[in-house]
């Protein structure tokens, strides 16, 4: 493909040769004979110091911000900005060719994200799926590295959606993305909002630049989908300009879609889908987190204009999503073991509270918290944790660089003034085997932190860690 191309709608701020390109990366280790290098200056390094060195290796041009007296070089005002577009036009610019769904929220995000996919299958559509667990084309999966892929796996995405038929991505977008502008150039069909909590501190600093990131995703929509129970449900639409905007809701009236007579069980919820008409929607994913999350996808599907009776019919069907409320097979023992993936203040606090409307016996809490993320989390975890549990467990998730025992102790700061019995298992499969070992009749074990991740971050390096097999190996024990 020729330079001009690749550089077509980006303001460029020099003369450059048309050169031919194969390639295009921001990383330097990528680089090959005629790949087109973007020099990004990132928080700890700046591409721009390998520039000279990339055109060595067989680059035929790089992407800079500023003059480095270079034979090659076109300067843009932004290369990490420019980069969304280059591997767009790269691709031929596929996702033209979608109608893209994207969702933001602190929490709900995946199983929304696959609400909303199944929703669409269940009226015949093709449909790709872009997300924390794994990205999905039809039935066919790819690893997941980041919820939302860097520009040049995103744009490649979307083409071997278009490859394959598709005519919808249903896509998580995380506030890192948006601050990144990994998805500058996206027009979305739907934009929707899930909710707003503590999270990514460590990377935004403040929690308005938090809220502001995840508004970006809003600013080029069609349709924007909210969540009006949300402090920030009607803030992040605030001033921008849509063809729709389409509410949901649970503790208000005011809103497109009204969720009432809700009733929680142990297989699901169920309740009234209050709108243009009224129709009875059974999510079998147990929750009150569930009720938002069905509620969500169902707004989203009914303004793409998904008739009421597809959708609940497709909501019924749901078969949940790996590591989000993930019942773990223990052997018809009189217990229960939970997977989650909840992480944040927030997300513990849904989904003990939600346990806890179901129990009939102890909520026992196996957690830790991130190494290497906000440290503020960590005593506001720890108290949430201790308030709305009967027992926990309090242990290591992925410290990454950090000594565990610190993290645990930052955890211990919130938990010091509740009574709620608790013990410190430092070594992760130590603490779930000692959940396990002491599991009374009744109990719900919720492993929460880890969901569907199949690794352990430590201070030593990463190793392989599913939860299903430690819980089946130490299971395997008790036999």
């Amino acid at each position: 493909m020729k330079l001009s191309e690749i550089l077509k709608g980006i303001d460029v701020k020099n003369t450059y040769e048309d050169v031919e390109v194969l390639d295009v990366t921001q990383d330097s280790r990528l680089v090959k004979a005629g790949s087109l290098f973007v020099c990004v200056k990132g928080r700890a390094f700046d591409g721009h110091s390998l520039a000279q060195e990339m055109l060595d290796i067989g680059a035929p041009c790089v992407i800079v911000e500023r003059d480095m007296g270079l034979d090659r070089q076109v300067i843009v005002e932004n290369s990490r900005a420019a980069f969304s577009f280059i591997c767009a036009n790269f691709f031929k610019n596929p996702a033209s060719k979608l109608k893209l769904i994207g969702l933001t929220g602190t929490n709900g995000k995946t199983t929304t994200t696959y609400l909303i996919k199944q929703i669409l299958e269940n009226v015949g559509k093709k449909v790709g799926l872009i997300g924390t667990v794994q990205n999905l084309i039809g039935d066919k999966s790819y690893p997941a590295k980041f919820t939302t892929p860097d520009p040049y796996e995103l744009q490649k995405l979307f083409s071997m959606m278009v490859d394959a038929g598709c005519e919808y991505c249903v896509m998580e977008v995380s506030s890192q993305a948006l601050a990144q502008g990994r998805v500058n150039g996206l027009h979305f069909a739907v934009a929707a909002f899930t909710n707003l909590s503590q999270d990514h501190l460590d990377y935004h600093k403040t929690w308005e630049n938090y809220f502001s990131s995840k508004r970006i995703l809003f600013e080029n929509a069609d349709i924007a989908v909210t969540n009006a129970d949300d402090e920030y449900g009607m803030k992040i639409v605030e001033d921008l300009h849509f063809d729709k905007v389409v509410t949901y809701a649970v503790n208000t009236n005011n809103a497109s879609y009204v969720a009432k007579n809700v009733a929680f069980k142990a297989n699901g919820v169920e309740y009234e889908l209050v709108g243009d008409t009224i129709g009875r929607c059974t999510c079998p994913i147990p929750g009150r987190f569930s009720v938002y999350n069905s509620l969500c996808a169902a707004s989203c599907a009914l303004s793409l204009g998904i008739s009421y009776s597809d959708v609940l019919d497709a909501i019924s069907k749901s078969n949940g999503v790996k590591g989000r409320i993930e019942v773990v097979p223990n052997g018809q023992r009189d217990f229960t073991i939970i997977i989650d993936y909840a992480h944040s203040p927030a997300g513990l606090e849904n989904i003990i509270t939600s346990l806890q409307e179901i129990a009939k016996g102890r909520v026992v809490t196996v957690f830790g918290c991130g190494g290497d993320r906000d440290k503020t989390k960590r005593p506001k975890m720890g108290k949430i944790v201790a308030e709305l549990s009967d027992f926990c467990i309090v242990t290591s998730d992925n410290p990454r660089s950090e000594n565990p025992t610190d993290i645990i102790n930052d955890i211990l700061l919130g938990m010091k003034d509740i009574t709620t019995p608790y013990v410190v298992v430092e070594q992760r499969k130590e603490a779930i085997a000692y959940a396990i070992k002491n599991a009374q009749k009744n109990d719900i074990i919720l492993l929460a932190g880890k969901g569907h991740e199949t690794y352990q971050i430590l201070p030593t390096g990463t190793i392989h860690f599913d939860e299903r097999e430690v819980v089946a190996e130490i299971l395997s024990t008790l036999d």
